[in-house]
């Protein structure tokens, strides 16, 4: 044993290998983890390498849901040329339901297929982003005839092929930054916020629902508004999503050109002493020891708690079955189905009361609270339990009172004064926001656990998604609880 522990502590020029750089600064403060103690010290990659990995994964996350985003924010305009009119966003949110289909393509290919690898399935969801999205563009006004009705066939058609994309990505984007250091995460998911902020910024460019009232008559009654054309068309709009994704899939090969030179992800041990204690590097003291095992296994309990157990066989499955990862994977499907799937379904009926202007503020700055959110997450973690139901419950409590302001429309309180467009902007800003922070901090806490820790947290995102999409069909599309107004019409008066 003591000759053993001797041979642990030998210098790594005894060993015939070469000494790591371990000077402060170097090589060990910048190994793996900037959230906790290192855990191997190795050469660090320069600064530049750094920066540009961090922007290729934002990017590569930015391909994950944009074509789904901004088919949504794109419905002003083709439902004008679209024989299914404003009925069209009930037939894309069951589209996007199907497309959780996506997650059971990806299961058989694992089960078929387990020794092709990761990157063959996500270098196929790129492509068929990328094609349906070029597709869509010439091709999205095209309408036929089902059972005597035209019906927008290329157009629906188009949309399932890429929610089945965009579903599939969340199981097949996340596992694959088990590959790369715990920060990298946050920069994943900085992407998808600019998946939903970039098509926001586009259709406001574009010039989407741009109206003037007409004066009022004589009488008292106003006329029709008058709606301002798009300054580019539905097609220059789809072509630019076009552009976006390939711009991620490029993103994806330089990530895999760069993956050599980054430094490991902390490791999950399977057996030893010590979490994450390599050959050649120094024992640490109990308090540092304990330390490491939290920053690495986020998943597992602490070690006091499970002394006198029969250890499991796999530990990365008693990680995910521990009381605090199914709490974890809780709240993911929780702030997923609503962001995801509640929310979305009532943002125009609580915005649309109080104005255009309210609408389009709560619907970009909501998505820019998105990688703010990331930002945030970045330097500040609440990494305990408590604290993470806490920050939820307050986003519950704003999402509650934009969904009150849905239920009341066309007359919601405050409707026509300043505060209430400055209190229905700031709720979505803060409740979006919030949830985004904790999808952030959730899935960083997972990444300890490794590849299937976040495969768990993919499937628990969609899982959320599909709730919420689900549980908001009947009353939005079936029993319309939620009415919605006119333009220049005030429903409110005497």
């Amino acid at each position: 044993m003591d000759s053993a522990r001797r041979d642990l502590q030998l210098p790594e020029e005894a060993k015939g290998l070469p000494l790591p750089r371990t000077e402060k600064g170097a090589g060990c403060d910048l190994c793996p983890s900037p959230e906790g103690p290192a855990l191997s010290c190795m050469a660090a990659p320069p600064l530049g390498h750094l920066v540009l990995t961090h922007l290729l994964v934002a990017l590569f996350g930015m391909g994950s849901w944009v074509a789904v985003s901004g088919i949504w924010v794109e419905l002003p305009v083709v439902v004008k040329d679209l024989p299914e009119s404003w009925s069209l966003p009930s037939y894309l949110s069951v589209l996007v339901a199907l497309g959780n289909l996506g997650l059971l393509v990806v299961t058989l290919w694992g089960r078929l297929a387990p020794d092709k690898g990761e990157q063959a399935p996500i270098r196929a969801v790129q492509v068929l982003s990328v094609l349906g999205m070029a597709l869509l563009g010439p091709l999205w006004h095209q309408v036929s005839p089902v059972a005597g009705q035209p019906h927008s066939v290329a157009f629906l058609t188009l949309t399932l092929l890429l929610a089945l994309a965009c579903c599939a990505s969340n199981v097949t984007f996340l596992p694959f930054l088990s590959h790369l250091p715990p920060p990298f995460l946050r920069s994943f998911f900085l992407g998808q916020g600019l998946s939903a902020l970039l098509p926001c910024v586009l259709a406001l460019a574009q010039g989407v629902g741009r109206l003037k009232c007409p004066p009022a008559t004589s009488n008292g009654t106003l006329g029709p508004p008058h709606y301002f054309p798009e300054r580019f068309s539905a097609s220059s709009f789809f072509w630019a999503l076009t552009a976006l994704l390939v711009t991620s899939a490029a993103a994806f090969q330089g990530l895999l050109l760069l993956l050599p030179s980054l430094p490991p992800p902390p490791s999950v041990p399977t057996e030893g002493p010590g979490p994450g204690l390599l050959e050649g590097a120094p024992r640490a003291g109990p308090e540092e020891e304990k330390e490491v095992e939290e920053e690495v296994l986020p998943l597992q309990e602490p070690p006091s708690q499970v002394a006198g157990t029969t250890p499991s066989p796999d530990p990365k499955a008693h990680g995910l079955l521990s009381a605090r990862s199914v709490c974890l994977l809780g709240l993911l499907t929780v702030t997923n189905a609503l962001t995801n799937g509640v929310l979305p379904a009532v943002q125009s009926f609580s915005c649309l009361p109080y104005g255009r202007l309210a609408y389009h503020l709560a619907v970009v700055l909501g998505s820019a609270a998105n990688p703010l959110a990331c930002f945030l997450a970045m330097g500040v973690q609440c990494r305990s339990l408590v604290g993470l139901i806490s920050v939820t419950l307050l986003g519950v409590f704003f999402g509650a009172y934009v969904m009150a302001l849905a239920i009341l429309s066309p007359c919601p309180p405050l409707v026509g004064t300043s505060a209430g467009v400055a209190l229905v902007v700031v709720s979505w800003m803060l409740c979006l926001g919030l949830f985004s922070y904790v999808k952030v901090v959730v899935s960083s806490l997972l990444h300890g656990g490794g590849r299937r820790a976040l495969l768990a947290a993919g499937g628990a995102i969609q899982v959320g998604s599909l709730l919420g999409a689900v549980a908001m069909f009947p009353p939005a599309s079936v029993y319309h609880v939620f009415r919605s107004g006119e333009d220049c019409v005030d429903m409110c008066g005497p």
